[in-house]
């Protein structure tokens, strides 16, 4: 079977929602055509198309015939971030929907001049404006009707005007058709609103770069040419132009235009460096580990613009009440003009009422009710390091009913030490380190690296191991010098039929009811030692779990750990623990926990992969840069369990913002409906009617942009710090 081919092309023009629904319309009922997502703060267009049945040029044509450009051939190497056409970076006066009210609001000015100096052209004036005005709107409705959409916004609202024309009523259509290009104008600006945002964030990033030659003297280059592993002089006063790790020097930076955070933070070798920040008082050196469209915000802007090319399940509900509104719409509108009349025979009064009850009806406030909700919570979420990646998974987020953590990295800090060392057989305790830390010098998972960190921290050097073979959630074991060493947990080594011996045995159950977490050594299927280890809770892991409470959410703990340990962090943290479970063991739980109402999982994104897929939600803590952003449907980008609250509040504001948006559309066409068909308001007013919806709406969407977490919490750039540092259990 052929494969299909994914393309993604620009679009020029393409400024507000009500253009998203148009776009993706037009282009998904083309033969061959699937799974098309258009991005609004992107500008783009993306599908599958498969061999033989349309050709890409057709689906540009569609495009172009709805009046939007398409680029399909961008420039190599070019990002979307980074574009600079006609409508990006232009002041919104100077866009082509602006210049096409400058130009409409000029006839329709000039027709009333003219009017007024030679009153007996009045209507032949207004009428030849109309006919010049509608020409745009025309041509888009005739190409939308082409294109599957008959009942579009344009064909409400060009048969309202032309319907005027014919009854006398030129003048209000003139004034129509400008105050319909008004409203579509001030939609794209609060689009270009919330789409700067993000855009600010990667207009920091510096256009050049100081790279460091193998001789020790440096060259500007440009930052897009950085590549990994470069190393990168950052002078005093300097942006620094990529993700990377300090290897010389030290210095304050100041994070204020990620953060708005007034303080300089220090930064030393070792420490990571995010992309826009100034350097203070000392030139630094660092190793570039993300450059250009790798990079933390260019990431970040990615996201957000994926985020809003999908559709939540209230905006898909919305899209299809929208498609029966419009042309019941017209419905009603044709039985004003037609049964009245036969009642009293005012076919001119009741023709110009249901022209003005087609305007009223343009569903243009409540198509961009949800999109413009959606694309301002995700861009005030991601500008302070809460990444969601849909407006499916904001809109869940504020519905869980529970929310499960998983413990190790989650709700611990995810950095264990070790605190006893158990052993029997005469085997020493730095004879066990040794053994043990050798077995776990290839594994990233917590237990091992705090393995190592003893060893290291007692000079103990290890061996190589060979044949190295984990078995996930349970142990891992090598061969070491001729012998078969394992390390696991208790459960794995009953398992094994290994038995502790009398003494260990003992020294387990004290271990465990002290709240440790415990590992068996094994020498050849036989008990060596124990390991105790220790990782202590998140300092701000309780009061967030407090406000998750205080919102209404239940919390619940999901761990493979023994229950005594278990039981030890639930009690510490006031949340209920679910414990010695292996990773199907977490799907049991999240199953049985969904049975009661949505579920988010929450955990590292790794080893909790699968519970983070099977909840309504997955979100996940801010390890590495892969792992938070392609495991779940949200990511935090650094160790803040608050953050998980403050999806929540974001979501559950984004959700009453939709509902306040949908009131105010519906609740307008309403009394306007009214007062059109009782004859109090006219054509002028439905259409302030329409377009005032519009603007309100937009301006009540706008609002999210100034969302802000409850006082205190960070913001972005103090979760980016270890975005990079990847946690694995």
């Amino acid at each position: 079977m052929d494969s299909t081919t994914r393309l993604n092309w620009r679009l020029e023009g393409m400024d507000c929602a009500a253009c998203v629904a148009k776009v993706t319309h037009a282009v998904e009922r083309l033969p061959g055509v699937s799974g098309v997502t258009v991005s609004l703060f992107g500008r783009s267009l993306a599908f599958d198309l498969a061999p033989g049945q349309t050709e890409p040029e057709a689906v540009a044509r569609q495009v172009r015939a709805l009046g939007y450009g398409v680029a399909t051939e961008p420039p190599a190497g070019d990002h979307h971030h980074h574009h600079d056409d006609d409508e990006d970076g232009a002041p919104w006066w100077n866009t082509a929907r602006a210049r096409l009210v400058w130009m409409l609001g000029a006839l329709v000015a000039a027709a009333w001049i003219a009017a007024h100096l030679v009153p007996s052209a009045s209507h032949a004036l207004y009428l030849g404006t109309t006919l010049a005005a509608l020409f745009p709107f025309g041509r888009r409705a005739v190409a939308l009707a082409r294109a599957g959409s008959p009942f579009s916004i344009e064909t409400l609202m060009v048969v309202a005007a032309l319907g005027a024309t014919v009854i006398g009523a030129a003048e209000e259509a003139a004034f129509v058709v400008l105050l319909f290009a008004v409203g579509e104008m001030l939609e794209g600006v609060a689009a270009g609103r919330a789409r700067a945002g993000i855009k600010a964030l990667v207009a920091l990033v510096p256009r050049t770069a100081l790279r460091r030659k193998p001789d020790g003297t440096t060259e500007e280059v440009p930052a897009e040419r950085l590549a990994i592993g470069d190393l990168v002089l950052v002078r005093p006063g300097d942006r620094v132009p990529a993700d990377g790790v300090v290897t010389e020097g030290a210095s304050a930076l100041d994070e204020s235009a990620v953060t708005g955070e007034s303080m300089p933070v220090a930064r030393g070798v070792g420490d990571r460096l995010v992309a826009g920040s100034v350097n203070g008082e000392a030139a630094l050196v660092m190793r570039v580990t993300a450059a250009g469209e790798g990079s933390t915000l260019a990431r970040i802007a990615s996201l957000v613009e994926q985020a809003t090319a999908t559709r939540g399940r209230t905006q898909r509900f919305i899209e299809r009440f929208a498609a029966w509104w419009t042309p019941g719409a017209m419905g009603v509108a044709a039985l004003v003009m037609v049964v009245p009349p036969l009642v009293d025979g005012e076919w001119l009064t009741w023709v110009y009422r249901g022209l003005a009850v087609l305007l009223v009806a343009c569903p243009c406030a409540l198509v961009i009710s949800v999109p413009a909700a959606m694309a301002s919570g995700l861009s005030a979420g991601a500008r302070r390091g809460l990444l969601v990646k849909g407006g499916a998974a904001l809109e869940a987020l504020g519905g869980a009913r529970t929310i499960a953590f998983d413990k190790t990295g989650t709700l611990t800090e995810g950095r264990p030490r070790i605190v006893a060392i158990a052993t029997a057989g005469g085997v020493e305790e730095d004879e066990l380190l040794r053994l043990a830390a050798a077995v776990e010098s290839g594994s990233s998972h917590p237990l091992a690296r705090a393995l190592r960190e003893e060893a290291r921290r007692r000079g103990i050097g290890f061996p190589a191991a060979r044949a190295a073979a984990a078995i996930p959630g349970k142990a891992v074991a090598a061969t070491v010098e001729g012998r078969r060493i394992g390390v696991g947990s208790p459960a794995w080594a009953a398992e094994g039929g290994v038995a502790l011996p009398p003494a260990l045995e003992a020294q387990r159950e004290r271990l465990e009811q002290e709240g440790h977490s415990l590992a068996v050594v094994t020498a050849d299927r036989a008990a060596i030692g124990l390991v105790a280890i220790r990782d202590e809770p998140r300092r701000d892991a309780a009061a967030a779990l407090a406000r998750l409470r205080g919102m209404g959410i239940a919390t619940v703990m999901l761990t493979g750990d023994n229950p005594r340990t278990a039981a030890a962090i639930g009690a510490v943290l006031g949340i209920e623990p679910r414990a010695g479970l292996l990773p199907d063991g977490k799907l049991a739980a999240i199953a049985a926990l969904k049975a009661r109402g949505p579920v988010a999982m929450v955990g590292d994104g790794i080893n909790d992969a699968p519970a983070l897929a099977a909840a309504d939600v997955g979100v996940a803590m801010g390890g590495g840069t892969d792992v938070a952003l392609e495991t779940a449907d949200a990511a935090l980008l650094g160790g803040r369990l608050g953050g998980i609250a403050d999806l929540v509040a974001l979501s559950r504001a984004t959700l009453a913002n939709i509902r306040q948006n949908v009131a105010i559309a519906i609740g307008l066409k309403a009394v306007f409906l009214a007062t059109t068909v009782a004859g109090v308001t006219g054509l002028w007013p439905a259409i302030l009617a329409d377009t005032g919806a519009t603007v309100l709406v937009t301006l009540n969407a706008l609002r999210l942009l100034g969302w802000r977490p409850p006082a205190g919490t960070p913001r972005l750039a103090s979760r980016l710090r270890n975005f990079g540092e990847t946690r694995v259990r």
